[in-house]
């Protein structure tokens, strides 16, 4: 073996250990949560830092499972993140569809918009829709939060989906109208597959927004019944005398195992989904 590719194997070698300590470095704050949330202990900050739980116990998901509106939270969290998504991407795909094949007045001007919209913080907005709310009397209802989620991951959709439906060479289009498919049938045989993997990791990005989001639930969702999982753990830590880390690290756990689940069934469509999706613009 020459000198070159010792160096080269060795230059690997160093940037695979760099990189197993970076990965290492991540996992500790999720191992050590993971570790408080089985142990028996009631502080967070009352012992020293370790890996493995002092007096391995299950009673702190019993506790967020059974004493808890827990399972409450998980449902309102899956109606929003389901009819949120649904609805955004029925919105997305066609408006980015028609902004990636049709070139009509405006189209440019609405593009940009678009972005425009999306640069303002959603602090902004939040005196306005909480006043329109009130009128219409959407405060706690889950519909008017789907509204708020839709019409936010839209903007996004459609910027991410344009950018894939670009990269769809348009010969294949006109081939099957010669072949004599309609507009409809084209966008739903031939588009839509093709576009497979950018739709499902934008669906899947819309639903992690949906599922991680905090400021909306928290506002216009005003009691426990209809608080979403961000907005009960934040109910679980509101009390100072009744906080429970533990507990809290507990319901962290379970909050994010459907979404990891989730994520590893679509592992193998987020790198086409996403590099492809960002060509063009």
């Amino acid at each position: 073996m020459n000198k070159r590719k010792i160096k080269k194997y060795a230059g690997l070698t160093i940037l695979n250990i760099v990189f197993i300590i970076l990965c290492f470095c991540g996992l500790v704050p999720i191992l050590y949560a993971l570790a408080l949330s089985l142990s028996s202990q009631t502080s967070a900050l009352s012992s020293g830092f370790a890996f493995l739980p002092k007096g391995l116990t299950f009673e702190n998901y019993r506790r967020i499972l059974m004493e808890e509106p827990f399972l409450r939270w998980l449902w309102n969290s899956i109606v929003l993140a389901v009819g949120t998504v649904i609805i955004a991407m029925m919105c997305s795909v066609s408006c980015a569809y028609v902004f990636s094949r049709y070139r009509f007045k405006g189209r440019i001007q609405a593009i940009r918009g678009l972005l425009i919209l999306n640069a303002f913080p959603q602090i902004l907005t939040m005196f306005a829709i909480f006043r329109l709310f009130k009128t219409l009397n959407l405060l706690n209802n889950r519909f008017g939060l789907i509204l708020i989620y839709a019409g936010t991951m839209c903007i996004f959709s459609i910027q991410n989906l344009k950018g894939y439906f670009d990269t769809i060479p348009v010969e294949i289009e006109e081939a099957s109208k010669i072949d004599g498919a309609s507009e409809m049938q084209l966008l739903w045989k031939i588009i839509l597959p093709l576009a497979k993997p950018s739709i499902i990791v934008t669906s899947v990005m819309v639903l992690i927004f949906v599922w991680n989001e905090y400021l909306f639930a928290t506002t216009f969702m005003l009691n426990e019944t209809t608080y979403t999982l961000a907005g009960g753990l934040y109910q679980l830590q509101a009390n100072d005398y009744s906080r429970s880390w533990p507990l809290f690290t507990s319901a962290a756990i379970l909050v994010s195992i459907p979404i990891l689940i989730v994520f590893f069934v679509i592992q193998r469509h987020m790198v086409s989904g996403l590099t492809a999706g960002g060509v063009k613009g």
